[in-house]
């Protein structure tokens, strides 16, 4: 019905509006693009607003702060932040324990909001949202619970790739109904044929959570509760992993979207507690005064670090190449703790004797590194990574090509995929594996093998060079009007409002 307004005439019904819960992993990777996802939602349709909530890890001190400096943000009138509090609790745990402890532990605050939110829903005058669901990260599906006690819908919002999560459900599958334990494979030359990828994965390659007996519980658990959500929205595009989608996903109950890439290229005010600004320039600076092209950038992510003897292989790889280079360089943490690896004060220390010395002119060592103004910048020719999602969308982006040296998680699959499957990356070492939940010996990288990927990465000729610059396109066209991201969107809001 309509009403009139002061004017005499007649004014517009006012219009429903409907609220979601984000419930980002406390990690920046996973809040970062929760945020974007977030950003995305309210600016694609004035219906939404969306509350994230954020937790926080014990170790991690930027983290927290960055959660501060969102919570004191204004991204979006339409975008709220509620900082739950700290768990001093995980801190004498070991790693393996911690995400299933902080999961558990929350889900009582979290359902404490939760019901703050739906009675000011339902008390206030002023009309506010009505509350219609949760979207959780692939890690939080246990909160899909507290979800369900409310009447809630719940989504997932998995922050890789369609390749790992359809490993994940082919390795549910295979336990479930055939017994077949994955831990079986480790150390195994076990190649195996998977329905989503057209080239068999050998078994090296396999993510470190389906080998590590103590935690492929838990991550095929994951897969049996996405199954119970009305959907999984995907941080990919369609031109990217089309093979996967039209051979996995096409039979598959659940609906998926790949909505991507998402990804942060602007900064806002909520980045304040990350503000490097000298860092930046100086960073800025030096390779303005490089060559088109000319420079290898490595960075392997929030976590990558290398023991000294790695470190030196490194060194000398970049020095008898003879390219010139930007390296972020991280201090590995003491073996058994649970913190973030931090910069080195005196690299000179810990590199081959005379290394920065006669290298001064071609390279340059940094620590933290702003990975997308250097990946945007044309004198960056290729692009050294752990193959992190994130690292390999964004490197994607901006039509950087890639040499894959894994470390973690599922780094090794997003590798093969690069590397093998899509022709989009040359290899360093697919199965290199150095993972913080293990004991086990971790396999140095010679200089020699450094060498050969940077080299084979940094030739002007290259085939793969042209591929990528082709899936830079298609990955941007993906978010346009029209596009497959954009139209996969359209297709999770209308889920949503059901």
């Amino acid at each position: 019905m309509e009403t009139e307004d002061c004017q005499g005439g007649n004014s517009k019904p006012e219009m429903e509006r409907s609220e979601l819960v984000f419930i980002p992993s406390p990690g920046i990777g996973h809040v970062t693009s929760t945020v974007e996802l977030a950003r995305l939602l309210v600016n694609r349709d004035e219906r939404f607003v969306v509350t994230i909530i954020l937790m926080k890890l014990p170790f991690d001190e930027k983290f927290t702060s960055y959660c501060k400096s969102l919570t004191e943000s204004t991204i979006s009138n339409n975008i709220k932040f509620l900082d739950l509090p700290l768990l001093e609790q995980a801190l004498d745990m070991k790693a393996k324990d911690i995400l299933a402890f902080y999961m558990e532990t929350y889900k009582p605050l979290v359902k404490e909001a939760l019901a703050q939110l739906i009675e000011s829903s339902t008390s206030s005058p002023d009309k506010p949202p009505r509350l219609i669901g949760l979207l959780v990260d692939m890690f939080c599906v246990t909160m899909v619970d507290v979800g369900n006690d409310f009447g809630l819908r719940s989504y997932v919002f998995f922050t890789s790739g369609v390749g790992y999560l359809s490993l994940l459900f082919s390795m549910q599958t295979m336990k479930d109904e055939q017994n077949v334990d994955s831990t079986q494979f480790k150390d195994s030359d076990t190649e195996l044929v998977i329905s989503s990828f057209a080239k068999p994965i050998p078994a090296r390659v396999l993510p470190s959570m389906f080998l590590n007996k103590d935690v492929v519980p838990g991550f095929l658990n994951f897969a049996r509760k996405y199954k119970q959500t009305k959907g999984i929205v995907v941080n990919t595009f369609l031109e990217l992993e089309s093979h996967v989608m039209s051979s996995f996903f096409d039979g598959l109950s659940l609906p998926v979207y790949p909505v991507g890439p998402i990804l942060k290229l602007q900064r806002d005010e909520g980045d304040k507690g990350l503000d490097r600004a000298r860092e930046k320039e100086e960073i800025k600076k030096w390779l303005d005064d490089q060559p088109p092209s000319s420079v290898v950038f490595l960075c392997f992510g929030s976590m990558g670090s290398f023991d000294e003897d790695q470190l030196k292989e490194i060194s000398k790889a970049l020095e008898h190449s003879g390219h010139r280079f930007l390296w972020s360089l991280r201090r590995a943490p003491p073996k058994g703790t649970i913190v973030f690896p931090s910069g080195y004060d005196n690299p000179k220390e810990i590199l081959t004797d005379g290394f920065l010395d006669r290298t001064s002119m071609v390279g340059k060592i940094i620590g933290w590194a702003p990975q997308t103004d250097i990946l945007a910048h044309p004198a960056v020719g290729g692009f050294v990574s752990h193959c992190g999602w994130n690292s390999i969308l964004e490197s994607l982006w901006f039509g950087v090509p890639l040499a894959a040296w894994p470390i973690d998680g599922e780094q090794q699959l997003n590798a093969f995929q690069m590397v093998v499957e899509l022709g989009l990356g040359v290899e360093i070492k697919l199965d290199y594996r150095k993972d913080f939940l293990s004991d086990d010996e971790v396999k140095m990288v010679t200089a020699e093998e450094i060498e050969r990927g940077i080299n084979s990465l940094m030739q002007s000729t290259s085939e793969i060079k042209r591929k990528v610059r082709e899936m830079s396109e298609k990955s941007k066209k993906a978010l346009m009007e029209s596009g497959s991201s954009h139209t996969s969107f359209g297709h999770f809001i209308d889920n949503l409002m059901s």
